[in-house]
């Protein structure tokens, strides 16, 4: 008869051996991280794809091996398209679930919600689109373009293409309010007329004001800085107004929404991102290949800076020892990545990219077509240079309230 004793004494060493014997040891707890975006809302369209570019390099990860020995994790939630639930949702995320970073949001309103919840913890987030700047937080790496790399190059190469009388339209919260008063500053340096400026609420599908503005005011370009699925309900009231020759440069219109609007029907519709489908280099057929096996048919710039932020992150991880934000903090800012769009890296300085800056023209088939393109990555500048940072503070300060006093208006005018 077996001494019960004996058998409890072995029980450790039997247990031990079985570990050794199969490559079985304690389970390690996954390396968790959150994604904070609309899967529902207005910005749905624009923003559920990026869940699925976080899916794509967390599955290459994994692949690679994972993290320190530690499967990666991607924790999913819902921001509604609600700037005050994606601040809730940031701090259940921090608090409860434990994420080691956020991935989070499209609009600036929602950026700015949840940043004031990432630096109270002392957290880390990626924040992947390309926004107006005059901004600049310890806790946020800003992946996509300010407005040095997007706003100002594509506004002053549509001037000296079209003409100088311009008409001004957005939705009606920070980016569009900011980035047009950057806009506002090269029309009149380059002498030229803004005719008018028209915000509709985020969700807007009444376009008839903005129609009749532009046949009554006849510009020679239309900056349009709507975000979300009200683009679709513009360019299907353009194209049944006639207007689909009417020159307008998108800020915040990838391929994503061209697929799902009537672009092909427009015929001088341009955009300028870092980062286009089209681009030919091995490195960008590989992600548009895995992107659309994902479920993605077309890929857009916020899609792949996106993708970029979390790559970025993970060899901060690995050069830190630790996913700890506070050691990763310190080790993103040496960071650079070989992306499909080229080559990006942190600027340590200012916490944002370098990027390159193409500008291209949107085709029957809902691409763009590469017009421009800089020579080299561009370094980041969130506050242009032309005036000092403390008055640019100023400035989005009363943009912000601005948003904020006429948020209640279903369309707000400004007047030349």
């Amino acid at each position: 008869m077996i001494n019960a004793k004996r058998l409890l004494l072995a029980a450790p060493i039997l247990v031990l051996a079985a570990w050794l014997l199969w490559g079985r040891g304690p389970p390690v707890p996954p390396v968790r991280i959150g994604a904070l975006h609309s899967l529902s809302g207005t910005m749905a369209l624009s923003e559920r794809p990026l869940v699925d570019a976080l899916s794509l390099a967390v599955d290459e990860i994994n692949a690679e091996g994972g993290l320190l020995g530690r499967r990666l994790e991607l924790i999913v939630v819902d921001s509604r398209s609600e700037p005050a639930t994606a601040a809730r949702e940031a701090e259940r995320l921090i608090r409860e679930q434990r994420v080691s970073a956020l991935f989070a949001c499209w609009t600036s309103a929602c950026r700015k919600a949840v940043k004031p919840v990432v630096e109270r913890h002392d957290h880390l987030m990626f924040y992947p689109l390309q926004y107006e700047g005059l901004e600049q937080s310890p806790n946020i790496i800003y992946t996509g373009a300010t407005a040095n790399q997007q706003i100002i190059p594509g506004t002053a190469w549509a001037l000296e293409r079209f003409g100088r009388k311009v008409y001004l339209v957005g939705s009606d919260y920070v980016f569009p309010r900011t980035a047009n008063r950057i806009v506002r500053d090269l029309v009149e340096v380059g002498g030229g007329n803004v005719l008018g400026e028209r915000y509709l609420p985020l969700g807007a599908t009444n376009m008839t004001a903005v129609v009749n503005d532009i046949r009554r005011l006849k510009p020679d370009l239309v900056i349009n800085t709507i975000n979300g699925d009200s683009n679709l309900q513009l360019f299907r009231a353009l194209r049944e107004a006639g207007l689909q020759d009417q020159p307008m440069l998108s800020f915040s219109v990838a391929e994503t929404e061209l697929a799902n609007a009537d672009a092909a029907a427009l015929t001088a519709h341009f955009g300028v991102w870092s980062y286009f489908q089209r681009l030919e280099n091995p490195k960008n057929r590989n992600f548009v290949s895995a992107m659309r096996a994902q479920g993605n048919p077309v890929v857009s710039d916020p899609m792949e800076s996106t993708y970029d932020g979390l790559r970025l992150w993970a060899q901060a991880v690995r050069d830190a020892g630790t996913s700890e934000p506070a050691f990763v903090n310190l080790a993103i800012l040496r960071q650079t990545f070989g992306a499909p769009s080229g080559v990006v890296a942190v600027d340590a300085a200012t916490r944002h990219l370098w990027k390159m800056v193409r500008i291209g023209q949107s085709q029957p088939d809902g691409q763009f077509k590469v017009l421009h393109s800089s020579s080299w990555p561009v370094r980041p500048t969130p506050f242009p240079v032309y005036r000092s940072r403390q008055e640019w503070e100023r400035i989005a300060n009363a943009m912000s309230q601005d948003a904020t006093a006429t948020s209640a208006n279903p369309a707000h005018a400004v007047a030349p």
